[in-house]
């Protein structure tokens, strides 16, 4: 919520409504109270399940089928190939990533400083956009989710296999707690990085558009360009961080204990 509304917010008579994540959080709760926080919730958990199967799933089966094709094991995948597989399992998520998102990033910021939309059910918000709306700026999720998947997935395993080392001097699969902690780091880097991306799709995907509304990718990056500043790109990079850390370090950790007990 907090990474939405900062992402969102557009200079008012030259000032921007919030300072900060912090202020950001504060006006929130203030305003519309401690649920507000949680507005958008329930696409957010609808959407996140097959979301993330499908990421996993996807660089699981890319890695071993470019595991075979060199001759290795999936574990001791090159770096250039994991990020081949990560980048391919990113691209085929957006198919759950993009309803999931419009309709979660229309309802956070309906309650917003100078919002005129009334907020609206989740289901509501799905009807009035219809099939093709829900996939409103698809080519700035594939902008963020695909590099984010190329960087995150070969950098969660190199991590996950140094953790191993240093804490077991061990070169076997790495434990759960080596997944969990290469998995929070690599969350954390790979959400900053492209953070200008999820920038210009939260702008695009917004029901609060700017008067000409922004025309796509390339429009909407160089407007904000010319009238915020590069800065404004990286605006909600802490919440962004806070949120995307821990929420890849327990499901990566939560995947790997799910493959062991399967004996997969």
């Amino acid at each position: 919520m907090v990474k939405t509304r900062l992402q969102n917010q557009k200079p008012v008579n030259g000032r921007l409504p919030y300072t900060g994540g912090i202020d950001c959080f504060r006006q929130i709760v203030g305003k519309e109270g401690v649920r507000g926080l949680y507005r958008g919730l329930v696409p957010n958990l609808a959407g996140v399940t097959p979301e993330k199967a499908i990421k996993l799933a996807v660089n699981d089966i890319m890695r071993g089928i470019l595991a075979e094709r060199i001759g290795t094991t999936p574990d001791r995948l090159p770096v250039a190939y994991g990020a081949l597989a990560g980048a391919t399992a990113g691209l085929c998520q957006f198919v759950a990533t993009n309803p999931m998102e419009i309709v979660k990033i229309r309802m956070q910021v309906a309650t917003a400083s100078g919002a005129t939309a009334v907020p609206a059910s989740a289901l509501g918000i799905a009807r009035q956009l219809g099939f093709r709306g829900l996939y409103r700026g698809t080519a700035a999720t594939l902008l963020r989710d695909v590099p984010f998947s190329l960087l995150f997935f070969p950098l969660q395993a190199l991590l996950a296999q140094k953790a191993q080392w240093l804490m077991y001097r061990s070169q076997e699969k790495p434990s759960t707690i080596c997944v969990l902690a290469g998995s929070t780091v690599a969350g954390m880097v790979a959400a900053a990085s492209v953070t200008p991306a999820d920038v210009i799709k939260t702008r695009l995907q917004s029901s609060s558009q700017p008067t000409p509304a922004y025309r796509g990718v390339v429009d909407c990056a160089t407007r904000i360009m010319s009238t915020e500043g590069p800065r404004a790109f990286f605006k909600g990079t802490v919440p962004r961080c806070l949120t995307m850390a821990p929420l890849f370090g327990i499901a990566l950790m939560m995947y790997d204990m799910q493959q062991k007990i399967l004996g997969w």
